[in-house]
């Protein structure tokens, strides 16, 4: 049976990948994100439906809720990043304010926002994928701070979630080529020692990151929840 997915940030990168990943099983998938000409030539590639939409912005959140299906059978944050690549360094104290802000709103409360105005719709069975980062254990200023909440979060919302049949984890990439996360501005010294610092030797790329969250809203991850799944080609460990 098709299952309804919504996908925040899902122009580009890891984003298209989560959609593109469900869409061809057939599934019907809406894509969000605050630039019109990706967003739109995206969906025309995948076959999905496109809304442009802010997701730290309450009110055009609201006015997308009033455009989506009734239910939706999984929903994936993916909108964010590090916003401290679009602003020059802070100068004074309300300059780091609003940095560390701009990163609290795209990675954490984008992805509250989204997904308590779509609570009422999630199914039973039905998942909540918040994309994390390597960042929340490696610490990256506000950037990393912001997944590490996200993160945090995710517990409750688990905690909240699961007597309705609904799981929440997060997936947490390493490094992942083949996005704009860097903004064109990653040296090839810095990319040699991200792919350098992996046990596989190898970059991650999109797909990667989208099979993970494939799994996590799929039947076999019914008992999985609350969890943070690490993707990063063992650059950094648990156990």
């Amino acid at each position: 049976m098709a299952r309804n997915i919504v996908v925040t940030g899902g122009a580009t990168g890891i984003g298209r990948a989560i959609a593109h990943t469900f869409a061809a099983e057939g599934d019907a998938v809406v894509i969000t994100g605050r630039r019109a000409e990706p967003l739109h030539a995206t969906a025309a590639e995948l076959g999905a439906t496109a809304y442009v939409c802010d997701a730290t912005d309450p009110s055009q959140i609201e006015t997308l809720v009033d455009q989506l299906p009734r239910e939706v059978h999984v929903l994936v944050n993916n909108a964010g990043g590090n916003t401290d690549f679009d602003l020059n360094a802070p100068t004074d104290l309300r300059s780091l304010a609003a940095a560390w802000r701009a990163n609290l709103d795209a990675n954490l409360i984008s992805a509250v926002l989204m997904t308590s105005a779509l609570r009422d719709r999630l199914t039973n069975p039905g998942a909540v994928v918040n994309i994390g980062s390597i960042a929340a254990d490696k610490g990256a200023g506000a950037y990393g701070a912001a997944k590490a909440g996200l993160a945090s979060w995710n517990t409750q919302l688990s905690a909240e979630l699961g007597p309705l049949g609904i799981t929440a984890n997060v997936v947490s990439p390493g490094y992942i080529s083949d996005t704009e996360f860097f903004r064109d501005k990653l040296t090839d010294e810095r990319r040699a020692s991200l792919i350098a610092a992996t046990h596989t030797r190898r970059p991650g790329v999109p797909d990667d990151i989208a099979a993970a969250v494939h799994y996590l809203a799929s039947p076999a991850a019914r008992q999985v929840t609350g969890q943070v799944l690490a993707v990063n080609g063992g650059e950094r460990t648990t156990r």
